[in-house]
């Protein structure tokens, strides 16, 4: 199978100014075509850097595909690089130029000289018409290789991928042979040294393959198959994460686009349960994502000031109980001075318990951190106490 890389261009992405959506987006789609994607690379508007990162790319991979560059202005300085790194010349291309002018003329503008500029590329390339931009986009095509340059404008980037590009790709690469598919499984209150401990086994197969990506709070574990079809690619995959789940037993809260937040409500809804949050310390994030998640009503307080025990956390609950009623409370509270600290805490009718956890990494990571683990916590309390009432009922 072919395989990959991407250099996304621009002074812009290098500074921090603007965060690049563009490879993630390419990798992901391309991944779903068979395509093995072995780098991405991010180069200032610089020629010769450019240049010399394609010619580097070349030596290892089939498909090279650049975003960014293709505008009108003396930093926009791809097609020249493009042309230095396979040894050709700029050439004016009269077609690209009269659909330059008629897209302006869409616009109701009239384009300016340097727009000009945009309708020079490599001698030799194929045109790729962008009927959603004025910057024309190209491709290099080789023997066993090709140089594809795409404009940065996501909108216009995605347009071509899909229109021009994969249709080009799949033609030459015969890329509908084998398809990727991944999985990807969602693991809390857990870490990754210890899911790499119980699952290390797993981690050295060929396909599918398994890797594991570490958030403050939250591991995935993505589970990645190779096949003819997507129906092929689940049936090699499934044996694989059903083991890992059995391994990881409940520190697994949901697979692909599952949040913490999305399992909660779920639970909620099912059993008609309401719950009550009282936070401090958080900026009102964690109750933002419950009730972005629950579709019922949810009762919250912000507090302006951290209380670090139960005793205290159940004197404002029984202030706001006055006025709403909830099956569940939880508390959240972030302790400023140790930076740090969160407490927690859990009540329902008849069960109630704080704990507080110390987190280790970067300190700008603790408020992320202390949200997931403070959602797994709700959970698992929630789903015990509906068990224990179950078993009450029997």
């Amino acid at each position: 199978m072919p395989n990959l890389e991407i250099i996304t261009i621009g002074t812009e992405l290098l500074l921090g100014e603007i965060i690049d959506t563009n490879s993630t987006y390419i990798a992901r789609t391309l991944r779903d075509h068979g395509i093995d994607i072995f780098r991405i690379t991010t180069i200032g508007d610089n020629t010769s850097r450019i240049a010399g990162a394609i010619r580097e790319a070349l030596e290892r991979a089939n498909i090279v595909i650049t975003t960014g560059g293709l505008g009108p202005t003396i930093d926009d300085p791809t097609r020249q690089a493009v042309a230095d790194a396979t040894n050709r010349k700029l050439v004016f291309q009269p077609n690209l130029w009269a659909e330059i002018e008629h897209r302006f003329r869409d616009y109701g503008r009239v384009p300016t000289e340097n727009n000009r500029r945009q309708a020079f590329i490599p001698e030799g390339a194929i045109q790729v018409r962008n009927p959603v931009g004025t910057a024309p986009a190209f491709i290099i095509d080789e023997e066993e290789a090709c140089v594809v340059s795409l404009p940065g404008v996501p909108r216009e980037m995605e347009f071509l991928l899909h229109e021009s590009i994969i249709p080009y790709l799949s033609r030459k690469f015969k890329l509908n042979t084998q398809i990727i598919k991944a999985t990807v499984l969602h693991a809390a209150s857990i870490g990754e040294s210890a899911i790499d401990e119980l699952i290390a086994d797993l981690e050295k197969m060929s396909n599918p393959t398994v890797g594991l990506l570490a958030h403050p709070g939250q591991v995935d574990i993505r589970v990645t198959s190779k096949a003819e079809s997507e129906l092929e690619a689940l049936q090699l995959s499934r044996p694989v994460i059903q083991e890992i789940r059995l391994r990881l037993g409940d520190h697994i809260y949901g697979q692909d686009e599952e949040t913490l937040e999305f399992v909660i409500s779920k639970i909620l809804n099912r059993h008609q349960l309401r719950l009550g949050l009282v936070e401090f310390g958080l900026e009102g994030k964690l109750t933002e994502r419950i009730k972005t998640a629950q579709s019922g009503d949810i009762c919250s307080k912000l507090l302006d000031e951290c209380i670090k025990d139960y005793s205290e956390f159940e004197k404002i609950i029984q202030e706001i109980q006055k006025k709403n009623y909830c099956d569940f409370w939880f508390g959240v509270s972030l302790d400023l001075k140790a930076q740090n600290l969160v407490h927690f805490f859990f009540k329902n009718s008849n069960h109630k318990l704080s704990k507080t956890r110390k987190y280790g990494g970067p300190k700008e990571y603790v408020p992320l951190w202390a949200q997931n683990i403070g959602l797994d916590f709700l959970k698992r309390e929630i789903i015990n106490s509906i068990e224990k009432d179950k078993i009450g009922e029997k």
